[in-house]
């Protein structure tokens, strides 16, 4: 069971702790103490199904339809760059803390639907979990197993991430580091969005 399992999770974590969109949407809600419970199981609940449906053999659509990839490609750019002008806004403005009694000033709904779209938009995504992950699946004792590994991996990092962001809420009582924070999440978007948009 070990010899499935822990090659999914150390595999399945390898892919998703590298920064991005998503994790970067999740620290800034887990800053904000924000819908995080609810954010955090969106994404690994979305994880999780990209992931059974790599195992389960629907990796092969992509090679089957090739022009889904280039929608999700044009379309996550599209909205990436968006995303990344709002941040930069934001830092452009200025003005923003943290106390231990902020209220959100977003619904729930629109931080699920934003959620939703950083994770269901990015053609990485579905390369990491549903191409990459899917075809190494193959190569182990227990395909199911080598699957949850990985789906645990994407639990343990979005809950480690949102919650564990907390213990930095101190230096986000600063306004100054919430635009250095903005401006980060807006170039990291829009870096994203380039690299999409500049794929062959």
């Amino acid at each position: 069971m070990l010899t499935s399992f822990l090659p999914g999770f150390g595999l399945g974590l390898s892919l998703i702790v590298a920064i991005g969109a998503q994790n970067a949407f999740v620290l800034r809600h887990g800053l904000r103490r924000s819908h995080v419970f609810a954010i955090c199981l969106t994404c690994a609940l979305s994880d999780a199904i990209l992931i059974a449906a790599g195992v389960a053999g629907f990796g092969v659509l992509a090679e089957t339809l090739p022009w889904i990839v280039t929608v999700a490609r044009y379309g996550g750019a599209a909205f990436l760059l968006a995303y990344g002008a709002i941040s930069l806004r934001a830092a452009w403005r200025g003005g923003q803390t943290l106390t231990a009694t902020e209220q959100s000033a977003t619904s729930l709904g629109a931080a699920l639907a934003t959620c939703l779209a950083l994770t269901w938009l990015n053609p990485h995504v579905y390369l990491d979990t549903v191409i990459l992950l899917g075809s190494l699946s193959s190569q182990y004792p227990d395909a199911t197993v080598f699957a949850a590994g990985a789906m645990i991996a994407s639990f343990v990092w979005f809950f480690g991430l949102g919650y564990g962001s907390a213990l930095l809420a101190p230096i986000f009582a600063r306004a100054t580091a919430w635009r250095i924070l903005d401006v980060l999440i807006g170039l990291i978007m829009w870096g994203i969005a380039a690299k999409l948009l500049l794929l062959e």
